[in-house]
């Protein structure tokens, strides 16, 4: 699977991520990599609907790390305050990359040297005019 698609709202976004749902799998890691305010945590959500979770999934940015359950774990990762792979280690994050069961979506892993390379799945957001924005999608 390697397509872009141009979202043209928020709703869209969550439907790529409903639809990037459906081929995850337990242990697969999926990379959002974006500015800030390109909708990672947005498609986050999405996958979340994708994977029947009811809770509301938020940022993780103070907690660094959430897990939610539906037909699986989906742990949801902000790497953004994260400055080293050891640092992972250290708060025992490396324990969902990759998870043993369920799936981790993160965000901001291209501020971690490696991080990005052990994904199974690559959404790269790009800002475009008019609030609408291309998604990469790699499976690599």
């Amino acid at each position: 699977m390697n397509k872009t698609i141009i979202a043209q709202s928020a709703l869209d976004m969550e439907e790529i991520g409903i639809e990037l749902a459906s081929i995850l799998e337990d242990g697969m890691v999926v990379s959002l990599i974006g500015p800030l305010g390109a909708g990672k945590t947005t498609l986050s959500k999405g996958i979340a609907k994708g994977l029947l979770i009811t809770d509301v999934v938020v940022s993780p940015s103070y907690m660094i790390a959430r897990t939610y359950q539906g037909r699986m774990a989906m742990h949801h990762i902000d790497a953004y305050r994260i400055s080293s792979l050891d640092e992972l280690v250290e708060i025992g994050l490396d324990d969902f990359l990759p998870p043993d069961t369920g799936i981790s979506v993160v965000e901001w892993p291209d501020r971690i040297d490696g991080l990005i390379e052990i994904s199974h799945i690559q959404v790269s957001i790009e800002l475009l005019e008019d609030s609408h924005r291309q998604v990469q999608l790699t499976r690599r």
